[in-house]
């Protein structure tokens, strides 16, 4: 999975108001979108594996792995013709 997300750029960034409604909003219309997606953490760096978890929680999806200040999050399509990873967690 994560060398799957290699390819990918940051869709959504954690900045100076941390994680806000807007952002939960804006990362769950990515995960269902691409399934898998990255978050990169401009502020908050000291906290981003709590806050990652936090996201992970939030939108059921799974967190990959944190790198550097980029955390990867997985959540399968429902739609199973739509997985491009095919991919169960």
């Amino acid at each position: 999975m994560t060398q799957a997300a290699q390819s990918i750029k940051p869709v959504v960034q954690i900045g100076q108001n941390g994680l806000t409604e807007s952002v939960l909003s804006k990362i769950n219309e990515s995960l269902n979108a691409h399934e898998l997606i990255k978050v990169k953490f401009l502020e908050f760096k000291d906290e981003k594996q709590e806050i990652s978890e936090e996201i992970s929680e939030s939108s059921e999806s799974a967190l990959v792995r944190i790198i550097g200040n980029i955390a990867i999050f997985y959540k399968p399509s429902e739609k199973e013709e739509k997985r491009k990873y095919g991919i169960l967690f």
